[in-house]
């Protein structure tokens, strides 16, 4: 049984008479402790394809599992549930609450996945440069500081699989060295990670390449 199975995945966007297809039958697995980077060029269909698998959005065709569970048309409940335990999410925005400091954001995280770990805490805001920041709220950080946080927010309680966009967009090459040695990390640890990169240095620490065109898979 794989980690997560997308199985030919539609998606469809309305403006007046005019319809987009952000997917059109996208269809891959992931596997325990593999690094895959989802690459193509903007306009592709990664941000979508990402929601689309991680259920904050529904496919109009197709379907997802993950470990062996659908995902796709269930209650929000119980997606949510599915959510919690299942995955570790960083988008390009939105990835904070802005009422609780970077460390708040954090420590609520491991706690709603039930896995406390202070110590935990100071080492994911090390790694991405963020200790000096840790009771900054969010409309103080920059966008990098705010990208970096969001990202130590969605690997806050080692969630068996982390799915991230562009999670070095905006971040200096020593950071971007840390971040992806805590990728590799998680693959010694038979944990699944799914990146929508740019990065060249990304995708070559990747196990595999997927890359999406006009909402297809061109290769992989």
């Amino acid at each position: 049984m794989h980690a997560l199975e997308v199985h030919e995945l539609y998606r469809f966007f309305h403006i007046g008479d005019d319809e987009t297809a952000a997917l059109r039958g996208v269809s891959f697995h992931l596997s325990a402790g593999e690094i895959v980077a989802l690459v193509g060029p903007s306009g592709s269909g990664k941000s979508t394809l990402l929601a689309c698998v991680t259920g904050l959005d529904e496919p109009d065709g197709g379907h997802v599992e993950v470990g062996g569970r659908r995902l796709t048309r269930r209650p929000e409940t119980e997606r949510t549930r599915i959510r919690a335990a299942s995955f570790g999410i960083m988008l390009q925005s939105g990835n904070l609450f802005g009422h609780l400091t970077v460390e708040q954001n954090l420590r609520l995280q491991m706690q709603l996945a039930r896995k406390p770990d202070e110590t935990r805490i100071g080492v994911l805001l090390e790694s991405v440069d963020l200790l000096h920041r840790a009771w900054a709220f969010p409309t103080e950080l920059s966008g990098g500081e705010a990208a970096r946080a969001g990202l130590a927010v969605a690997l806050a309680a080692d969630p068996p699989i982390l799915v991230a966009d562009e999670p070095t967009a905006e971040v200096d090459r020593d950071t971007e060295i840390r971040l992806i040695a805590h990728f590799e990390a998680r693959r010694r640890g038979g944990l699944t990670t799914l990146i929508a990169t740019h990065s060249k240095a990304v995708a070559f620490k990747a196990d595999r390449i997927i890359s999406l065109k006009d909402g297809r898979i061109d290769s992989e």
